[in-house]
């Protein structure tokens, strides 16, 4: 297979993966609460890693101090965002929660120039930061009191976007010098996001699960391959097509979040789903564009 072709192929499939996660978050509800789904869905998730570990002749990490590491990394970058985002989901649309992930990127930064007090850095930074929060705002429009996504489901999602943020910047701090390699990170962190999700039960209602066969479907999809085999497809991206082939995948999100809320769910499209999003991208992009005239 031609490699720009099989490159294209493995971007939309992560995009697919990731993307339709809100979507199936929105369907395991249904029959789940948010703990129970953001447990099924780690040890699912871990449970893949695992046998694709063994199958490659790799072991998991042996260092205190890395595991360590992994606990904090694994809270702000699964077992907390993904619990935010089932308690976000049962009062705002799938694609509100997908738009409002796509934030991500504008919070690892601004975590990045707060823990690292780089002034240079936040210079730099300053007009992206206040165009991309300006879309923030038009997303939650506080103003407009007939949506639903200024409301407490709303915040929780902005919550676990910038949960994800804190973690990028954590992992990129103390986790990638250790070269430990992505699968056995991801697996280590998995099983870490497990235990902590698990530690989290008592303090969350324990209702008896509705096993239906969609809700049950829509939590094995997100384990076995939105929580495990993206992770997999993710590290593919990233050695072979680079990481900016793999950072496509970021405008892809919301796009498909709001086709398949529509489609799937018949969510209403608000205005500000589509235009806070422009508003986030649009300096990545156009910077992009100068660095690739400036190249050519």
């Amino acid at each position: 297979m031609n490699p720009r072709l099989a490159g294209s192929l493995r971007v939309t499939a992560l995009a697919l993966l990731w993307g339709s996660g809100f979507l199936w978050i929105k369907i395991a509800l249904t029959g789940f609460t948010p703990i129970q789904i953001t447990l099924l869905r780690m040890a699912l998730g871990a449970a893949v890693l695992l046998v694709i570990l063994r199958l490659s002749g790799l072991h998991l990490p042996r260092d205190r101090k890395t595991w360590g590491h992994l606990t904090v990394a694994a809270f702000f970058g699964n077992a907390l965002p993904y619990l935010l985002f089932g308690i976000g989901e049962q009062t705002v649309s799938s694609a509100t929660a997908g738009v409002i992930n796509a934030s991500t990127p504008l919070w690892t930064v601004l975590v990045a120039v707060l823990a690292y007090r780089s002034r240079s850095s936040a210079r730099k930074n300053a007009w992206s930061l206040t165009l991309g929060f300006a879309g923030v705002l038009l997303i939650f429009s506080p103003w407009n009191h007939t949506t639903e996504i200024a409301s407490w489901g709303g915040l929780a999602c902005l919550g676990a976007a910038a949960s994800y943020g804190i973690s990028y910047v954590y992992i990129g701090k103390f986790l990638v010098s250790q070269e430990l390699g992505v699968l056995r990170m991801a697996t280590g962190q998995l099983i870490c996001a497990t235990l902590l999700t698990l530690a989290m039960v008592p303090f969350f209602e324990w209702t008896i699960p509705h096993f239906e066969l969609t809700s049950v479907l829509a939590v094995f999809i997100l384990g076995t391959f939105g929580t495990g085999v993206s992770y997999i497809l993710n590290y593919q991206i990233i050695t072979d097509d680079g990481p900016t082939a793999a950072s496509i995948v970021v405008y892809l999100l919301p796009v498909e979040s709001i086709i398949l809320g529509l489609v799937a769910l018949s969510e209403i499209l608000h205005l500000q789903l589509i235009l806070g999003p422009c508003l986030y991208f649009w300096q990545d992009i156009y910077e992009n564009l100068i660095i690739k005239i400036q190249n050519s």
